[in-house]
């Protein structure tokens, strides 16, 4: 740890640490799973999947971004490297095999539901510690993962 001047308590500090690093390497993989999408997408809705999945990778990249920070502002270290991230992550892998827009609807709302979850109960738990701050920016992502979500899954709702 390093020494900081942010008021809250060191045992509240630790335990954000680890969980900001925890969802950081969700929060990654998310990015990397979502540009995945992007290169991989064919099909009659190519370009407006494409596209999305490019808006979608932005903003996970800003939340990537915001979770490593915080990490960082309580005086810890963001541990964001591919190899921990592989490590760590709690999502699936992504399927390299999709290709057409259906499958990679599936698979992108799939991990958008799995992040958003994690995302959630990261809130609760920044909650319980007493890091009120951690567990806005857990509501803030988890906020604009719910509209990602939506915005992926419409792609499919309309066939049912």
């Amino acid at each position: 740890m390093f020494k900081t001047k942010n008021d809250l308590a060191e045992t509240i500090r630790i335990k954000a640490i680890k969980l900001l690093n925890e969802r950081l390497a969700d929060s990654i993989d998310l990015q990397t799973q979502t540009k995945q999408a992007h290169w991989n997408v064919k099909g009659p809705s190519f370009i407006a999947l494409h596209e999305l999945f490019d808006e979608i990778n932005s903003a996970v990249e800003d939340y990537v971004d915001e979770i490593a920070e915080r990490a960082v502002q309580l005086g810890g270290v963001a541990e964001g490297t591919a190899r921990i991230v592989a490590q760590r992550s709690t999502l699936t892998e992504y399927p390299a095999t999709a290709i057409d827009g259906r499958s990679h609807v599936e698979a992108l709302s799939s991990a958008l539901a799995a992040f958003g979850k994690s995302a959630r109960k990261a809130i609760d738990e920044a909650n319980e510690f007493g890091d009120l701050d951690t567990a806005d920016l857990f509501t803030e992502v988890s906020r604009g993962i719910d509209k990602w979500l939506w915005f992926v899954e419409a792609h499919s709702q309309a066939e049912h």
